[in-house]
């Protein structure tokens, strides 16, 4: 048994979340952590709502409300959209508590200390309008070394280069279209090439990584430039030094505040176990923590940070790199295992944009349809290593001809034949099984090795291929054996063996697909006449902050209960009812009313 740490990307609290954003962070690591827990590791699923930074202050202005009342707003929501789709967080927590700024204060003061944070006088964008500070990607311009044309302050997303906003061609605010004012400002930096040879020697060691993030990351390494960490800036944490703690107009970046999250809500989350060292063993690079895996889950534009700039992190304040240096008083941290980053869903051809309504809510979307149809198609058909388009056309084929024709119907078949002629699981016949029984249940058993080596591998797509296999291998078992042929009495013996064998097949089938599909699982189970828990769910729940500042809700869950990853013998003689659709067959009149939504 391992500790599994699963990072997964905060989601920034501006507003709901899409299914852009669902595919790239949230059903991918859900996946992953709930098939770890069925297989014996204990894990650690954490994140939160991202809450700092100029574009939550520009938001909260235009809406007359402060920063604070719009990121509560938006935490609940998102916490709760997170829940409807079964994402089994062990802490969902937010960048706004006590607990998180003490930590992050903390890993910049042993940066500092270390000799990894260092001060410059840098330019600084204003607006000429309002005599606000611009954050950078708050403005636009002509990227300066690829061209191209919308790249942002901070960051281009054609080239994937660290750019800095002064020096993008004709450069204009995203906010009001002014060209801004550029005025020398004293900042804190973290000196990335200090740490560039530590970053390099640890990405050489990396096996199993997606070969572009592992490609994209050693490119980033060859010209690494000083970072600033700290901003003109109303809103984040406050910069723990003397001169500058009681600054109200200098600011921890929110992109350095944003990563430390991983680490603060698993101290979080060990403070509200009733052991709050609980976390070392997830993070400690020393021996309690030396069985750690830690895997990062987020969208392709995130890759730098986690692939860099948290493994600058986590090696400056551990005492790493060109600076040398001690640990604070956290220890010696460990850093990423992988990091797993997914490409871009668009939709209908088109790119997610909100603000162009080109977008589809996780709380709509749910409100329609099941959270399962969702998860399904983003494990089959998400963008994994490709970016993938979302079409309601093949969103639709999907959910009818392999969720509802293909589970659905096996399941449906099988236990309600069980139910209508022996109205319990049949015994075996004594004669035996045959080889077409022996064969279905072989390639059912063979598929927890094969299913549970890709979902560790985080080859999701092919995971879900492998486990619809065994469904599409145990439909047409059903169909050569015909069991509803055999009507006589002297045959039913042999019916009851074919069906139990389709039943045990079913029940292997479910639970290769608990990780992908949790709500239908536990119909699936109690259909079999299983009781209790089977697929765990996470649950809101309202709690103080541990260090006197404003209650908010978090989401959580019991984990511990739940089936495991092996097959089970069927106990014969468990009562079965008629059972219910497990999934529900759309109508094709759904694709012409997205579209007309989608198109406003």
């Amino acid at each position: 048994m391992s500790h599994v740490l699963a990072a997964v990307a905060w989601p920034y609290a501006n507003g709901p979340r899409h299914i852009g954003h669902v595919s790239g962070f949230g059903v991918p690591s859900d996946v992953f952590s709930r098939y770890m827990r069925m297989a014996g590791h204990d894990v650690l699923m954490v994140s939160g709502t991202d809450e700092h930074g100029t574009p939550i202050q520009v938001q909260a202005d235009a809406e007359g409300v402060t920063p604070r009342e719009l990121a509560d707003r938006y935490n609940r929501v998102i916490a709760e959209d997170l829940r409807a789709l079964g994402l089994s967080y062990d802490l969902f927590t937010r960048t706004t508590t006590r607990n998180h700024y003490a930590v992050v204060q903390e890993l910049f003061q042993g940066l500092h200390r270390n000799g990894y944070i260092v001060p410059r006088t840098t330019t600084g964008a204003i607006s000429p309008s309002t005599g606000r500070t611009l954050p950078d990607r708050y403005i636009e311009g002509t990227c300066p070394i690829c061209g191209y044309d919308s790249a942002r302050g901070d960051q281009c997303d054609n080239c994937g280069n660290q750019l800095d906003p002064v020096d993008l061609i004709d450069p204009k605010s995203k906010i009001n279209g002014e060209t801004p004012k550029f005025v020398e400002t004293e900042h804190f930096f973290l000196d990335l090439p200090a740490l560039a040879d530590v970053l390099r020697q640890w990405l050489d060691t990396r096996e199993g990584w997606r070969p572009n993030v592992l490609r994209f990351s050693r490119n980033l390494l060859d010209d690494l430039q000083p970072r600033a960490i700290t901003r003109d800036l109303e809103w984040g944490v406050p910069i723990p030094l003397d001169g500058w703690r009681d600054r109200g107009d200098k600011r921890i970046y929110v992109w350095f505040d944003a990563v430390i999250g991983y680490l603060s809500a698993s101290i979080e989350w060990a403070r509200r176990s009733g052991d709050p060292e609980a976390w070392r063993k997830w993070w400690s690079a020393d021996a309690e923590g030396k069985d750690a895996r830690g895997y990062y889950f987020m969208g392709k534009d995130n890759i730098v940070f986690h692939s860099v700039i948290w493994p600058a992190l986590l090696s400056g304040y551990s005492g790493a790199g060109g600076h040398d240096g001690e640990p604070g008083e956290l220890g010696a941290l460990n850093l990423p295992t992988e990091v797993v980053s997914s490409e871009y869903l668009t939709i209908e051809g088109r790119k997610f944009s909100s603000s162009r309504k080109v977008v589809i809510y996780v709380r709509d979307f749910l409100e329609r349809y099941d959270a399962d149809a969702l998860r399904y198609f983003i494990a089959a058909a998400g963008p994994e290593s490709n970016d993938t388009d979302f079409t309601w056309a093949e969103f639709l084929r999907r959910n009818n001809d392999e969720l509802v024709a293909g589970w659905g119907n096996l399941v449906n078949r099988s236990v309600s034949m069980a139910a209508k002629n022996f109205g319990a699981i049949p015994p075996v016949d004594p004669a035996g099984l045959t080889e077409a029984d022996e064969a279905l249940l072989a390639t059912a058993r063979a598929g927890f090795a094969t299913v549970g080596d890709l979902i560790a591998r985080h080859r999701q797509k092919q995971a879900i291929g492998e486990a619809m296999r065994v469904v599409a291998e145990a439909n047409k078992y059903l169909s050569e054996q015909a069991p509803w042929k055999l009507k006589a009495e002297a045959d039913k013996p042999r019916m009851g063996t074919i069906l139990h064998v389709a039943l045990q097949v079913v029940s292997d089938a479910n639970t290769l697909l608990t990780p992908f599909l949790p709500h239908s699982a536990q119909k699936v189970h109690e259909l079999l006449g299983g009781t209790g828990v089977h697929a765990p769910m996470p649950v809101v729940e309202e709690v103080e902050d541990l260090d006197g500042g404003p209650a908010y809700p978090v989401l959580t869950g019991d984990y511990t209960v739940g089936a495991r990853w092996e097959s089970v013998p069927l106990e014969v003689g468990r009562a079965l009812a008629a059972p219910k659709p497990v999934f529900r067959k759309l109508d094709p009149s759904i694709v012409d009313e997205e579209l007309a939504r989608l198109a406003g």
